[in-house]
Order: C-alpha cells, then structure tokens, then sequence
C-alpha cells in the first residue's frame, strides 16, 4: 500500500511523526465538533508530544499491516489536515474484515469530502488488505454519518446497546458492513 494517493480533490496521506503539528492543529480546531462522539481522550491528547508519539505508533502499524489511517488534505494545501480515514481491527483467517473510522474538520462537512474519500479508499482498501467485510459503528443520533455510510451502500445489521463510553455516558451504536464478495478467504 502507498503512503500517498488522490482523489479529484483530496489528498490522502499516512503521516509521520514531522507531521503532528498539523495533526494537532486539526484536533484543536475541532475539539468541539468532534468530542461527542468520540471516546474520551487523554489528558494530554492535545499535546504536540502526544500526537508525535500516536504519528509513530501507527506509521509503524501500517509498516507491519495492522493499521491503517489516511489523512486528508486539499489538493495543493499539504499543511491542513482536514480529516482523516482509519481502517482498524484488522481479522485475517476466517475473518478477513476490518473495523471503519472517519472525521472531517467542521468547515468541510457538507462537501462531499468524505464520500470522496471513502469511494477511493473502501475498494482500494478492500483489494489490498483482501477484506471480504468492512464494518462501521455510528451513534443513533449522527444522522449525517449514517446517511454517508447509506449512500456508500453499508448495510445496517443492528444495535450495539451500550457499546462505547463516550461524552461521559455508555453510547448505543448501531453497526453497519459492506461486503466485498470478490475477496476471498486469506490467512
């Protein structure tokens, strides 16, 4: 897999370590927007030391092909970070699936952006790692999630109560794949 790839818009990236200040600087703009529906951060998540140390641990997951996260940049702006795309939980053997995580900067939501990205990314993903099933875990209540993993063709398979402890409380979340049929069965 490359570190590199685009898309009409996007560039999308697997950073290193050098690259945290605009990782970070993307964490700080959107801190708001973002909290509520994601897992409760460190205390020094917002740090520049952190976000160094997170670039190193999963540019080393990718090297070792456990981990994967894209992050996204405007073509012809490589200093900010405008979201990113992470491909997680990685089952081989009788699995061959993956766990979907994704987050867009606050002012680019609306755009296409993510549906951009994930159209590239979901297939090439797909193919390269030879997942047969991709899965997504939303909150009820983030419509605009759920109405972009619809128009990608997920599939809702049903309710997780109580899933997660984010925003202070345990979260319901509902789950949702995409199958890719062509890939078969690797160890």
């Amino acid at each position: 897999m490359r570190l590199k790839h685009a898309t009409q818009r996007l560039e999308l990236q697997v950073l290193s370590a050098e690259q945290a200040p605009a990782v970070l600087d993307f964490y700080q703009r959107n801190r708001s927007f973002l909290e509520p529906y994601e897992p409760a951060r460190q205390k020094n998540f917002y740090t520049l030391d952190f976000q160094q140390r997170n670039l190193v641990y999963e540019y080393n997951a990718f090297l070792k092909f456990s981990y994967l996260r894209f992050w996204l940049f405007l073509k012809g702006q490589p200093r900010e970070t405008i979201g990113s795309v992470c491909f997680s939980n990685f089952l081989k053997g009788s699995f061959c699936s993956c766990m979907l995580g994704y987050k867009l900067d606050r002012n680019y939501c609306g755009e296409g952006f993510m549906q951009e990205a994930l159209t590239y990314l979901l297939p090439l993903v797909a193919q390269e790692y030879r997942f047969h099933r991709i899965e997504a875990y939303v909150m009820p209540s983030n419509a605009p999630s759920i109405h972009l993993l619809q128009k990608l063709h997920f599939q809702e398979e049903g309710l997780l109560r109580e899933y997660a402890w984010i925003y202070d409380r345990w979260q319901d979340h509902l789950l949702y794949s995409l199958l890719f049929p062509s890939n078969g069965y690797s160890q």
